[in-house]
């Protein structure tokens, strides 16, 4: 884990908060939020309304009762199996358990889900990935969370929509940062406090590096991508890297009105202001996270990693904000040009216009289809 500590005095100043290192969050079924102190008061009631919209128009979770004495498999609504071998689930003090046991199944698997999840699809260095699906798996019983024994794992089994690839690469999705915040207490003694918070990015994909689960490999007698889910309460991504030969440029994009100033100080994963992008024909969302520094009036906004998009990309943003409780949208379909002369960098403009709960609904589900 990288850990950066902030050290500030006893008054603790919320933009120093975005100093961090992430850490793999241990989220439970019902994904509510944990924000503590000071982060929680400091988090934007626009941004708190905005994603709770978008979370309840987003994939659910489908729960299973099943017998591990039985060699269980689940079939979810998208025709995804999952076998649990006998024995394979333990009691956090690794005792076998026996019974019945709840499994709870998040699957994302569109654009628009990857969106009312804020679930994008990028490396941690910017590199987009073409997704064949997220998964999130959890066991409980009796309440508590149950783990996979060391040696164990489910095996997955995905319908593949897409079949040219022989073996996909797996990603690890870490969803939190790690606040280190520090200064003397009531009785002058130093003392470092740390806090989970939801980040701002969504969702960060490192590379399995188990060699059993690193890979889903296409099966032809099945039609279907096979893995090996290795560890519960975490994010699965089966995803490739969607490489391109083409230069690569950075993108900066520009809300010219209805940019709501909180964004620039929210370190919960609870922007009022977000901006997506959507490859053309890929199943892919880009979240454009880095907020713009400094900007004067009319250049608020995002800008992309330095040099991770290629020139010539065409595709869609969807640029969303929630302002005193209003929703502002806009939908722009680009191709990314080339830098002009003695720039290293390219840009567009918005001005996203209010909108109706509905329509908001309308315009991530239409990213699907482009």
């Amino acid at each position: 884990m990288r850990t950066k500590p902030i050290y500030v005095a006893c008054c603790i100043l919320m933009p120093l908060l975005f100093g961090a290192c992430t850490k793999q969050m241990k989220e439970n079924p019902t994904e509510k939020l944990s924000v503590k102190s000071t982060i929680a008061a400091a988090a934007s009631q626009d941004g708190l309304e905005l994603h709770k919209f978008l979370r309840d128009k987003g994939p659910a979770f489908e729960r299973f009762t099943i017998n591990l004495q039985e060699r269980p498999q689940v079939k979810t609504k998208s025709s995804t199996i999952y076998t649990f071998t006998r024995n394979s689930l333990v009691y956090p003090n690794g005792s076998p358990v026996t019974g019945n046991v709840t499994i709870s199944i998040k699957e994302i698997s569109t654009p628009s889900n990857m969106i009312f999840a804020d679930r994008q699809t990028s490396t941690s260095t910017g590199e987009a990935l073409v997704s064949y699906g997220e998964f999130f798996v959890s066991a409980q019983q009796g309440g508590v969370e149950l783990k996979l024994r060391p040696d164990s794992a489910v095996i997955v089994q995905v319908p593949a929509r897409q079949g040219e690839l022989k073996r996909v690469p797996m990603w690890a999705g870490d969803t939190t940062i790690t606040v280190s915040t520090a200064g003397f207490n009531y009785v002058n003694q130093f003392t470092t406090v740390s806090t989970q918070v939801s980040a701002n990015k969504g969702v960060d994909w490192q590379p399995v590096t188990s060699s059993s689960a690193s890979f889903a490999l296409f099966d032809g007698t099945t039609s279907t991508y096979n893995f090996r889910l290795d560890s519960l309460m975490q994010w699965r991504n089966c995803d490739a890297l969607a490489n391109s030969t083409n230069p690569k440029t950075t993108v900066l994009v520009y809300f010219n009105t209805n940019y709501n100033p909180a964004t620039g100080i929210s370190y919960t994963g609870e922007e009022p202001s977000m901006l997506y992008f959507k490859p053309l024909g890929q199943n892919t969302i880009i979240k454009l996270y880095n907020t713009i520094f400094t900007p004067p009036a009319g250049f608020e906004g995002f800008l992309s990693y330095q040099n991770t998009i290629p020139v010539g990309l065409q595709g869609t943003f969807l640029a969303i904000s929630c302002i005193n409780g209003v929703f502002y949208a806009e939908q722009k379909t680009v191709t990314i040009p080339a830098p002009a002369a003695g720039l290293d960098y390219v840009s567009f403009s918005f001005n996203p216009t209010a909108v109706s709960a509905s329509t908001l609904v309308t315009l991530i589900t239409n990213m699907n289809s482009l």
